[in-house]
């Protein structure tokens, strides 16, 4: 066999290798009604990120600085949501990058990190289109279940980002209620637990 053709048969079986095969990311889209400048401050500021994405955050939009995601502000340290994200980049009115965590329920990919890069362009007068790309997976376990997670929460997050701009900023009155009621149930769950325990030993 000719030296070009070993070569083409080399670029063949690396192309298919599993490493290559097992490469994945998340891609989601939306066009918002809203300015580039509007969209830029959605993803950039504390208010901006209350109005879709979370009860609450901690944002510093420079380099290393905090994205911190809320969903539960009342949870303890540690399990509020993407608490100790970080901005990797930033390029004003175009792109930022952050590093990205699961959700406390699936614990040992929440030790570490993926990397999220959302771009935004103008898509017509007053409209803007903004993409998100969500890269660093590992495969099986709850790498697996990781991916399937964000492949549903990036579209609502996207979604919610929409309705933001069509009807208004998010209303997190009912979620935070519902965190709480949740949080009561566990507490006299435990309770009673400890009481029935209690009782045991005696």
């Amino acid at each position: 066999m000719q030296v070009r053709q070993l070569f083409a048969l080399f670029l063949l079986l690396a192309s298919l290798s599993p490493a290559h095969a097992l490469e994945r990311a998340l891609d989601k889209e939306v066009i918002i009604k809203a300015s580039l400048e509007q969209a830029w401050q959605s993803w950039t500021t504390r208010e901006g990120i209350v109005a879709f994405f979370a009860p609450d955050a901690r944002i510093e939009p420079k380099v290393g600085g905090a994205f911190q995601i809320y969903m539960d502000p009342g949870a303890t340290p540690g399990n509020k949501g993407a608490d100790d994200m970080r901005f990797m980049a930033l390029q004003p009115m175009k792109m930022i990058s952050f590093d990205w965590n699961a959700p406390p329920h699936l614990p040992q990919v929440r030790a570490q990190r993926t990397f999220v890069t959302v771009r935004f362009e103008p898509a017509g007068e007053g409209q803007t289109r903004v993409t998100l790309h969500h890269t660093g997976w590992g495969d099986g376990g709850e790498w697996d279940k990781a991916y399937a997670y964000f492949d549903r929460a990036w579209g609502n997050v996207l979604n919610n980002l929409k309705q933001r701009y069509d009807s208004g900023p998010q209303d997190w009155t009912e979620w935070l209620a519902q965190l709480e009621r949740w949080r009561a149930q566990s507490r006299a769950a435990a309770a009673s637990a400890g009481a029935a325990a209690s009782s045991a030993q005696r």
